[in-house]
């Protein structure tokens, strides 16, 4: 299945895409896609619903609505630094023996589409593609083999950094991870189940419209049943978290000058089978 919100931010409704193309509001079945949505088998509830509903399971979803994060604020966003060879290599870093894991704060979601906004102070705002998935069945100390039983689906992500907050301003990356808009997810979640081959998938991202970034989920590092195996045993991964696994080469801190962002930049980017984005860069009004 493939998931979606949509509405005002704030005030996101739940949708899916019928097998037929049409995007039907779920409200009434799921109430939202939250902790409490996939902690209760709410994958499983929706899909019979859909394969059960005789008169229709709620109003279409027009075109041309604003998408939303398509899950509600999870628990926590994790993400893995440096999980391709050639990121790591363009960055001038050794790749990592073990996952390299920071934090994004949760008030960083924003939706595919909606302004990416430049923090006061940023000079280095950089992109990163990236396939996050999201948890659906609490993990602790989970075994490898078992790990994708933990995993809901795969959503298309984007970790913008600002990278002078990142590796200039002292302490952990988290800063310069965090700002508002820093973490646009979506514009769909689709269950694992329709992406068997999540390690073959093919990543890319252009800025006005030239391609920054082309790479494949086969050259990351550490893959998904290990990075669930491997952070289920520093802490609980609980049902609508998030985990975005990294960034092919082709950044902006990469490239020689480096490239950053700028007010009035376009942002394109995506993932085979889960979509894409587009993003209008605005410097910020604050």
């Amino acid at each position: 299945m493939k998931l979606f919100r949509y509405g005002d931010p704030g005030r996101e409704r739940p949708g899916v895409v019928l097998p037929e193309g049409r995007r039907v509001d779920v409200t009434e079945i799921v109430g939202d896609y939250d902790e409490s949505f996939f902690a209760g088998d709410g994958i499983v509830r929706l899909r019979e619903a859909i394969s059960n509903a005789s008169d229709g399971l709620g109003p279409e979803v027009p075109e041309g609505v604003r998408l939303g994060p398509p899950i509600a604020r999870p628990g926590k966003i994790l993400c893995i630094g440096l999980n391709y060879r050639d990121h790591a290599a363009e960055t001038g870093a050794e790749p990592p023996a073990e996952p390299v894991v920071f934090m994004k704060a949760t008030s960083a979601l924003s939706g595919p589409d909606d302004d990416l906004i430049l923090p006061r102070g940023s000079e280095h705002t950089d992109w990163e593609v990236e396939l996050a998935f999201v948890i659906g069945k609490r993990a602790s100390y989970v075994d490898e083999a078992d790990a994708m039983e933990h995993v809901a689906g795969y959503v298309l992500h984007n970790d913008v950094s600002e990278r002078h907050f990142q590796r200039e301003r002292g302490g952990q990356w988290v800063k310069g991870k965090s700002c508002d808009t820093f973490a646009p997810l979506g514009p769909m979640l689709v269950t694992r189940d329709e992406v068997p081959a999540w390690d073959r998938l093919d990543v890319w991202l252009r800025l006005n419209g030239e391609t920054m970034q082309q790479g494949n989920t086969s050259a990351m590092i550490f893959g998904v049943p290990f990075l669930v195996s491997y952070l289920s045993r520093f802490m609980s991964l609980l049902p609508g978290d998030v985990v975005s696994t990294g960034t092919p080469a082709g950044v902006g801190l990469g490239r020689k000058p480096p490239r950053f962002l700028v007010d009035g930049d376009v942002l394109e980017y995506g993932i085979e089978g889960l979509g894409s984005a587009r993003k209008r860069v605005r410097a910020s009004g604050r």
